[in-house]
């Protein structure tokens, strides 16, 4: 019963998306404000009705009811009680269902706490809402129903997928579409503002903090996926350059560059068309996503669907979104043009350079993603495009990215002077270029890659914190009157060198693990030791034991130094009867400076073990970084600026003014 109350409730929002998508947009357009105002009751009823939907099929997969097709195509009685919640969006139909309930929560949130906006704005931002809605509610009910029942029910389920059984996996998606379907709110806001013809410093107000708060969750989204991609898959890898890693990051691209255009539109008010079009791209890299991910056109480790028919549909979903918006967008940009100037130093050309770049970079990561498509349906071969494309093609961008953002995060608004933006950042380039130097000298190899990623981090983290020490007066007075002004920095500007600071950190761990990575691959028996950089190991034991759903053998591994056994690691092969899949669990020494990571592979016909033994340095540190951009964002979050609606503080004596 619940079952069929969950799909009544799903048709239910379907029809209430269907109205909040026409009545206040015709409200607006008339100037009719009874119209107008339904659209906070209709998204607030459309966002409860698909969480009954959604908690209805969360609820069938707890207690295990294979009557219904997804739960027993999808979970199993034995499996553990995480992973049976996590089922619910661990396959196709149910991840839709999260993506509709994120983008109705996002809608029904713009709904509560839009109290400032304008009336009309508010309408049409929530009807196209509303549309993008009616489009994936119509695909689930037509494609994809999760709630359809099975007339034979089977004794148990087919089980999860054992790639999915792992914590990092239960909490990936649901970020990943926080941040995906989060950006659906910046489309909004732009054809709102493309309907209406106006686009000012209150839009930008409006539509950056929705911007940063999707961009937080896909930041800690990725990052969760790179982490699941480093233990459980056994490669001792962190990023494979697959087509669905692509699609998540492409939307992260250009949402970077979609926060700093939004800065110089609220400061400066003027490029305003281009940060409609970005606003435009972002979400529609999302939906691109969405169509790789569920029409099988791409092979993929990650992929949820292999459906042609699912991929026309989400193909006409796409099209007509992203071909429309850019009809929308060629027909009134005219309109969004803006009489202010810069010069060409200033902060305005620096965040243009900086956007130049980061499209550019993801245009790399689109094309090189679909090519292997594009040359098969033209020529019927089957290649394939991997990491020594994208690394080679995409690394000069994120380069040219590290090296201008401090210079240019110091400029002065409008026009200003490059020496003089350099003065508090000489000491920090002088300190970054011995970093790489003195790397250079104490690396055992004669690779560029470490060198220069220790001096691009440094450059980033030092240069934050030095712009932060410029604006706060440091040297210049005394440490208390410094120590004043850095309170009264507006919060942006923290959450700004953290997340320039976050950057240069995963930079940092990217060129360290990639310059200095140890490798061992060989056959143990029970009792052999073997060196791997300054450790040395010992296969002790391998023990097999039952777990919830699965078979395992557990190796126990000594790790020893300077001949002193130091600690044990415990790597282990899975093995799930009920899906006959196998699956590696590599056991990690984490630390700071290094990571000791060991993957047991299969038994051997001589009565030994295949064992793959990493040292991966400041292995860590990617994330760290990744975790340092994320905070970097909920510091921005909480200035007043962007809590629409807050009331100024009153003046206070000496507060530093925002740049």
């Amino acid at each position: 019963m619940i079952v069929e109350l969950g799909h009544f409730s799903l048709i239910l929002a379907f029809l209430v998306a269907i109205a909040q998508m026409i009545v206040p947009m015709v409200g607006a357009h008339k100037g009719w404000t009874d119209w107008t105002r339904t659209a906070v009751p209709a998204a607030t009823l459309q966002f409860l009705l698909t969480a009954f939907a959604f908690a209805a099929l969360m609820h069938a997969f707890v207690v295990s009811d294979f009557s219904v097709r997804l739960v027993a195509q999808n979970s199993n009685s034995m499996k553990p009680m995480l992973y049976k919640i996590a089922g619910t969006w661990g396959n196709h139909e149910g991840s839709m269902m999260l993506w509709m309930l994120i983008l109705t929560l996002f809608g029904a949130m713009v709904a509560w706490g839009g109290a400032n906006l304008p009336p009309t704005l508010k309408a049409r931002v929530l009807s196209v809402q509303a549309s993008v809605a009616v489009a994936f509610f119509a695909f689930i009910l037509w494609t994809s129903n999760p709630f359809i029942r099975l007339p034979n029910p089977p004794i148990d389920g087919n089980d999860l997928n054992p790639l999915l059984q792992d914590p990092g996996l239960a909490f990936h998606p649901p970020f990943l579409y926080l941040g995906y379907v989060g950006l659906s709110m910046a489309y909004s806001f732009a054809i709102a503002a493309l309907i209406e013809g106006r686009v000012d410093a209150a839009w930008a107000r409006w539509v950056r903090p929705w911007t940063l708060l999707a961009w937080v969750f896909l930041t800690i989204g990725i990052a969760f996926g790179s982490i699941w991609a480093y233990y459980e898959l056994g490669w001792g890898g962190w990023w494979f350059w697959d087509p669905v890693e692509n699609v998540s990051f492409m939307p992260w691209l250009i949402s970077c560059a979609l926060l700093h255009s939004a800065i110089v539109v609220e400061k400066r008010d003027t490029l305003k068309s281009w940060t409609i079009l970005l606003a435009i791209l972002a979400f529609s890299f999302s939906m691109v996503g969405a169509f790789i991910v569920r029409s099988g056109v791409l092979t993929s480790v990650h992929a949820f669907a292999n459906d042609p028919d699912r991929g026309v549909f989400l193909l006409l979903i796409l099209g007509a979104f992203t071909g429309g918006s850019l009809m929308l967008y060629a027909m009134r940009a005219a309109e969004m043009r803006s009489s202010a100037v810069f010069g060409l130093v200033s902060r305005e050309t620096g965040i243009v350079f900086n956007n130049v770049l980061l499209v550019v970079a993801t245009l790399v990561v689109f094309f090189g993603t679909l090519w292997p498509l594009i040359v098969e349906v033209a020529t019927g071969r089957k290649i394939s495009v991997g990491p020594p494309f994208f690394n080679l093609a995409f690394t000069p961008f994120m380069i040219a990215i590290a090296v201008i953002l401090p210079v240019f995060a110091t400029l002065p608004w409008k026009r200003g002077m490059l020496g003089r933006a350099m003065r508090p950042l000489w000491g920090v380039a002088v300190l970054a270029l011995v970093l790489g130097a003195l790397t250079w000298q104490v690396q055992t190899g004669r690779s560029m890659l470490a060198p220069i990623g220790v001096t691009l981090a440094a450059w980033l983290v030092l240069g934050a914190f030095a712009d932060l020490g410029n604006r706060a007066r440091l040297g210049d007075v005394a440490l208390s009157e410094t120590a004043r002004r850095l309170r009264n920095l507006p919060r942006a500007d923290w959450g700004k060198a953290l997340a320039h600071s976050g950057l240069g950190l995963s930079i940092f761990g990217i060129a360290c693990i990639t310059a200095w990575a140890l490798e061992d691959i060989r056959v143990a028996r029970l009792g052999q030791s073997w060196p791997v950089g300054d450790y040395t190991l010992r296969l002790d034991s391998v023990e097999t034991a039952q777990g919830p759903n699965y078979q395992t053998e557990t190796a126990t591994i000594a790790i020893l130094r300077d001949g002193e056994e130091v600690g044990a690691l415990h790597p282990q092969k899975r093995f799930y009867p009920v899906q006959r899949m196998p699956t590696t669990e590599a056991a990690i020494d984490r630390g700071l400076t290094r990571d000791l990571y060991v993957a047991l592979g299969d038994a051997q016909s001589d009565g030994g073990w295949a064992v793959r033994t990493y040292v991966k340095p400041y292995a860590n540190w990617i994330w760290i970084g990744a975790l340092v951009m994320a905070i970097g964002g909920v510091v921005s979050l909480t200035d007043r600026r962007y809590r629409v609606g807050a009331p100024a503080p009153r003046a206070r004596r000496g507060a530093v003014p925002a740049e």
